[in-house]
């Protein structure tokens, strides 16, 4: 079964001191507010009949943000990923 949060020191606590850093953390501070979205997100993630086997997903909050982050960059799945590694992303 997949998690829906991952309890844990988060890149999200840190922001970077200009325009999109202070965007990107209203978006964070507004996500916190609203974490009754994760459940949502987790079921929507849930494959009915699918046995649960082989390795976990991301938490659906790491999903949320990763989607909302893709979207509001305008970001390729592969520019997605480069910038999580460089932990400018998700």
């Amino acid at each position: 079964m997949r998690q829906e949060r991952t309890v844990q020191g988060s890149i999200f606590d840190l922001f970077a001191e200009h325009e999109i850093g202070r965007e990107l953390e209203a978006m964070s501070q507004w996500l916190d507010a609203h974490r009754d979205l994760h459940g949502l997100v987790a079921r929507e993630l849930c494959r009915h009949g699918v046995k649960a086997t082989g390795r976990q997903g991301l938490p659906a909050e790491a999903v949320l943000r990763c989607a909302l982050l893709k979207q509001y960059r305008q970001l390729s799945y592969q520019e997605l990923a480069v910038n999580r590694h460089a932990n400018v992303g998700c």
